[in-house]
């Protein structure tokens, strides 16, 4: 069959990236869709994707200050759990800090697309308000 150029019916399915929420209602766009920023830390854009591995799919998440155009903080993982974009986000908060330049409450904006991604029950965009970013 290879020789040939057939193949068989394959009955695995493609991974599906982007999931509408079930309620149907989008986050309100707090950027108006303008992704300029008047310093750092003021507006991070958030996303992940996909990668094929020998060993099955990797979810990638980062997170990119889009003053800087920096990437702030990445984390990968097999599944596509809240962890998978809190852990950068937590490590982002963190490492500003230890660079001596904490996050401060309603400083930050964070920006991800509109997709609702299985176990990801909160708003795609947010005004952070951090308090005690500590060591978890």
């Amino acid at each position: 069959m290879r020789a040939l150029g057939l193949s068989g019916i394959r009955r695995d399915k493609g991974v599906r990236t982007t999931v509408p929420a079930k309620d149907g209602v989008r986050a309100g766009d707090l950027l108006n869709r303008d992704f300029t920023a008047l310093r750092p830390d003021h507006t991070w854009v958030m996303d992940f994707t996909y990668c094929r591995t020998w060993a099955g799919w990797v979810c990638v998440a980062f997170i990119v200050d889009v003053f800087s155009q920096r990437i702030v903080a990445w984390h990968a993982q097999t599944t596509k759990h809240v962890e998978l974009v809190m852990i950068p986000l937590r490590m982002g908060l963190w490492e500003r800090g230890r660079q001596g330049h904490p996050v401060l409450p309603d400083q930050l904006r964070a920006h991800s697309d509109a997709g609702s991604q299985g176990e990801f029950n909160w708003s795609s965009q947010h005004r952070l308000f951090v308090t005690n970013v500590g060591a978890h």
